[in-house]
């Protein structure tokens, strides 16, 4: 698990909040909280302006999360998804089928639209539980 030495902050590898003091995540025992996860590009650490490229960095950075955490999608028991707009939800779906294709076997969620700030499109927040492997 890639947390801080000193603690329980989960970074994602060329994503950041710029200069705000935020870590991407935070786990206590088996539980991961997430920040708002963005749809930055990780090797540029920019936000496309196009959508359909936030949602797919948005799940991308969840996955990257995850793994600093210890976890992985399967761990995922609740997800929130901020959207400036309906425009891309049916890209949203897409990626969460890829990401949970199991219909018997998915997190909870709640999608919300909501007035994103600095060009974001797509935003989500997560919980989730790890389980003994």
């Amino acid at each position: 698990m890639k947390t801080t030495k000193e603690g329980r902050s989960i970074e994602v590898p060329g994503v950041t909040h710029g200069s705000v003091p935020i870590p991407m995540g935070a786990r206590v025992g088996n539980i991961i909280f997430s920040s708002g996860i963005m749809g930055k590009d990780p090797v540029s650490d920019t936000l496309p302006s196009d959508g359909l490229k936030q949602v797919y960095f948005v799940f991308e950075n969840l996955r990257s999360l995850l793994m600093h955490g210890g976890a992985s999608l399967r761990d995922v028991v609740h997800v929130k998804v901020f959207i400036k707009d309906n425009t891309l939800r049916d890209a949203i779906n897409k990626e969460w089928v890829r990401a949970f294709p199991n219909h018997h076997d998915r997190p909870a969620r709640h999608t919300l639209i909501y007035e994103l700030q600095g060009g974001m499109l797509v935003q989500l927040e997560v919980v989730a539980v790890i389980t003994e492997k």
